[in-house]
């Protein structure tokens, strides 16, 4: 995998990469690799986003608002969510080669969430009940993970992507963890995206990406509500919630590989010291 980037540009801050349509726009150019994106799109109360899909496939996912998803003579209703806290959201995957427009009545912030791939795959809901929710590690490693577009939950021709709720005082993506290497039955190479949003005024948390050889990414930020960290390599983990602040996060993964599959390998010094994984 190769990044080209120097490793303090792994860390982006809320509104660095912010332009004309997206208060967050990171592309696989910017990124400095092949596959993953994510744009958010902030919309006013009747406003309109139009955008094509070009080579790669999106999921339009609601933070904050409901809106109208209109793409290859499909339009789907998504009812959206008070808040990434409040509960799962429903949403609509576009495909490559499209026109999409997002429409809000009452406004609203949405995640495009994209990756680069090479079939056209038809548009299609993902209703929120069909979102599978699973609670993962125990005691301060607990959280909660919403799989809505996980490699064997939502089809995608490359594209994967998941929430996580962690608590307050909670670690999440622990143990350390990597995806960066293709080996069969083992591991996957999947570049990531990690967006983070924090409950309540003032909060934050940390993020540590920690080097898998000589050279690699090198990552500890404190981060907070619109922040996001690449992952083009390296293990990853912990994801530190502030006490009385829960943590979310949105991943997005793609990758170079024929079959489209989450295979991790945790670091071997902190395996012992959990009671979950991610």
């Amino acid at each position: 995998m190769t990044h080209t980037e120097p490793h303090h540009d792994l860390y982006i801050p809320h509104g660095t990469t912010a332009g004309t349509h997206y208060t967050l726009d990171i592309d696989p150019e910017r990124a400095g690799w092949g596959y993953c994106a994510l744009r958010i799109v902030e919309l006013e109360p009747g406003g309109t986003h139009l955008f094509t899909t070009g080579d790669s496939e999106w999921i339009v996912l609601p933070l904050e608002g409901g809106c109208t998803v209109q793409t290859a003579g499909e339009e789907f209703q998504l009812l959206g969510r008070e808040s990434v806290f409040a509960s799962v959201t429903d949403f609509a995957y576009v495909p490559r080669d499209a026109r999409v427009q997002i429409a809000s009545g009452a406004g609203g912030r949405f995640a495009l969430a994209g990756a680069k791939c090479e079939r056209q795959l038809p548009a299609r809901y993902g209703p929120a009940p069909e979102v599978p929710v699973e609670e993962r590690g125990s005691g301060n490693c607990a959280r909660l993970v919403r799989n809505f577009a996980s490699a064997d939950a939502f089809d995608c021709d490359k594209l994967i992507a998941v929430e996580v709720i962690t608590p307050g005082g909670n670690w999440s993506s622990y143990p350390p963890h990597k995806h960066d290497e293709h080996r069969p039955g083992e591991e996957a190479e999947l570049e990531e995206i990690y967006y983070f949003e924090i409950d309540g005024p003032n909060g934050f948390g940390y993020q540590r990406v920690s080097p898998s050889r000589e050279g690699g990414s090198d990552v500890l930020a404190e981060v907070r509500s619109g922040d996001a960290v690449l992952v083009p390599d390296g293990w990853h983990g912990p994801a530190i919630a502030q006490p009385g602040h829960a943590m979310y996060y949105l991943n997005v993964m793609a990758g170079p590989g024929e079959t489209r599959e989450w295979r991790i390998c945790f670091h071997p010094d902190h395996v012992e010291s959990t009671g979950g994984y991610r």
